[in-house]
């Protein structure tokens, strides 16, 4: 999407913003954008930037994941103080907001405290509760959900229908279940399954998923009641990955597993994964899993 009017779902935040995007006399100069990977945060950003009249560049990206340190929003605050070069402002749109350094983010406080009349931030993070609450009290703060299944079918056939392709409702069916309601995640298996004949799309469907995510691996485990060592062997694989975003991630696939049917296995997989690991982190991981898998 390039407009906020074409963005499927969360129409909450798009009516929101376009109400305070209306009026660039009182629009605030900092937004931030919090929700799950792949639900479209950083596409809500970069429209936010054009409705600000942010072109060329006056528009910058950064990877916090890359740049976290004090030295990044030095930089970014020396930059803030010379006027756009091609539009009517200059936009920073930092990403994985939340992998900043405590200085880092401590600087950036200072900067939003005093910024220029012709610069805007936004800040993009899957963590939340990792950024300094002070910050946070300084932005314009939306929560960017992930569709819910009547939202990522309307998606899905749309691409489909502007393809002039057709799919078969099993196929939509494993892409929804998959993607989580990440319309990121759904679009990439897309594309992956429609460059296939019609008798392979399924099949596509599922390995494009399980390259994509090593937690579809982990989700499709648990909801089976695979064996422990079977578990075990994928959580060793997701070490590098955000427990948090792993629990979200589980507790999608089980719902939508039990909103198609009675089963008790996604009940139970669900029952352990409702509390958050923002403080047991991998170990809080490990822990839910095994007991989902000797429930």
């Amino acid at each position: 999407p390039k407009t906020l009017e074409e963005i499927v779902g969360n129409s909450e935040v798009s009516g929101a913003l376009e109400g305070m995007l209306r009026d660039l006399e009182v629009c605030p100069h900092a937004f931030f954008l919090s929700g799950p990977t792949g639900c479209g945060k950083t596409t809500v950003g970069r429209i936010i930037a054009t409705r600000l009249g942010c072109v060329g560049s006056d528009f910058r990206e950064i990877d916090s994941a890359d740049f976290r340190g004090i030295d990044t929003v030095r930089e970014i605050r020396k930059q803030s103080q010379f006027k756009p070069l091609e539009g009517s402002c200059r936009v920073w749109l930092i990403d994985e907001c939340h992998k900043l350094t405590n200085d880092a983010q401590n600087a950036l406080l200072k900067i939003l405290e005093d910024t220029p009349q012709h610069v805007y931030f936004i800040l993009c993070t899957t963590e939340p509760q990792r950024l300094l609450g002070t910050i946070k009290g300084r932005c314009s703060q939306f929560q960017v959900k992930p569709l819910n299944e009547r939202q990522m079918f309307g998606l899905l056939r749309s691409v489909v229908k502007a393809e002039n392709e057709s799919m078969v409702k099993t196929v939509y069916e494993q892409i929804a279940q998959d993607s989580f309601g990440h319309p990121r995640n759904a679009l990439q298996i897309l594309d992956q399954v429609l460059r296939v004949d019609v008798e392979q799309r399924l099949e596509v469907a599922q390995r494009s998923a399980e390259e994509q995510s090593q937690s579809i691996e982990l989700c499709r485990a648990l909801v089976a009641g695979g064996a422990w060592k079977e578990v075990r062997v994928i959580l060793n694989g997701l070490k590098d990955q955000e427990p948090e975003s792993i629990r979200r991630h589980v507790l999608g696939y089980a719902q939508g597993v039990l909103l198609k049917g009675d089963n008790i296995r996604a009940g139970l997989v669900l029952e352990e994964f409702v509390e958050p690991f923002w403080n047991s982190g991998y170990p809080g991981l490990v822990h839910a899993c095994y007991a989902a898998i000797k429930n």
